[in-house]
């Protein structure tokens, strides 16, 4: 795949970056997190530089671990579903047999008693 050369400013500070990523979405992760930290700076700006990103790190990890276990509980509850759509087709397929067999016993005994 090709390598994007994308140039970011972030706290006042450039990165180079070179990814294979879409450019447009490598500045706008540029962006927020740029946004981030100039939020923590402005709220306490006694901090460095470092101890914003480091501020905006750790945000950005709880959030993904969040997003991990909410996307792991869906996957949870998919298989779930999954499962129990696949046991109701089996039910429905049993019932439907059934439901032949009971007609064609109901057809038999309707033919019998005809025959009398």
């Amino acid at each position: 795949m090709e390598k994007n050369r994308v140039d970011l400013r972030i706290c006042g500070l450039s990165y180079t970056i070179i990814t294979e990523d879409d450019p447009d979405y490598v500045e706008e992760l540029g962006e927020f997190i740029d946004k981030e930290m100039k939020t923590i700076n402005n709220e306490s700006p006694t901090l460095s530089t470092t101890q914003c990103a480091v501020l905006v790190a750790l945000d950005q990890a709880d959030a993904c671990r969040k997003a991990t276990a909410s996307a792991d509980n869906l996957r949870a509850q998919i298989k779930d579903y999954l499962e129990d759509s696949a046991r109701a087709r089996m039910e429905v397929d049993v019932a439907r047999r059934e439901i032949e067999r009971l007609n064609k016993e109901i057809s038999n005994l309707r033919n019998r008693l005809a025959e009398k």
